[in-house]
């Protein structure tokens, strides 16, 4: 695969992904569970959210070596 479609291809899923965690970890704080509730969820998601950028960086944006 080219590196420009390893780029839109990366950062569409991972964009996806973002927007869908980041939208649930607000659900859960603002609905029945609260922001305490929702807090280490919160804490979870953030963590799995930076490890999948830097999977991006790592396979996407980063040139192979050569």
């Amino acid at each position: 695969m080219s590196y420009m479609t390893r780029l839109i291809v990366g950062f569409i899923g991972t964009g996806l992904l973002v927007v869908f965690v980041l939208g649930l970890s607000k659900s859960i704080s603002t609905g029945f569970a609260g922001f305490w509730g929702g807090l280490p969820f919160m804490v979870i998601a953030i963590l799995i959210l930076g490890l999948a950028i830097y999977d991006f960086w790592d396979e996407c944006v980063r040139r192979p070596k050569k």
